[in-house]
């Protein structure tokens, strides 16, 4: 097993190389998606052995999939902006978003 997640669902991120923040949706504690995807799109190829995170990117319309190394905490404490939003969390209190109950389970 990897490494210890460094965040949890509903967490503010900023992505260090590309520097958009957002919000975590998704936790996997290690690279889940295909080796095809991960030559095309981890150009700084990235462990994939550590935590990787579904993020929705702020002012966007899509999500990203993030390896840990490539996250550091969101200073700001104001809401993400994105459509999906009340998909995943039902508020937002003291710069952190509120997991809704029907993803609880």
């Amino acid at each position: 097993m990897g490494k210890q997640a460094r965040f949890n669902v509903g967490e503010l991120v900023i992505h260090n190389l590309f520097d958009y923040r957002g919000v975590v949706i998704d936790v996997d504690h290690a690279f889940m998606l295909s080796d095809d995807w991960y030559e095309l799109m981890a150009k700084s190829r990235p462990p994939k052995d550590e935590p990787w995170y579904r993020v929705l990117v702020h002012n966007g319309t899509h999500e990203t999939y993030v390896a840990q190394r490539n996250l550091s905490p969101c200073e700001s404490k104001s809401p993400v902006k994105h459509p999906a939003i009340s998909d995943y969390f039902s508020a937002f209190r003291e710069g952190r978003y509120i997991l809704s109950k029907k993803h609880t389970n």
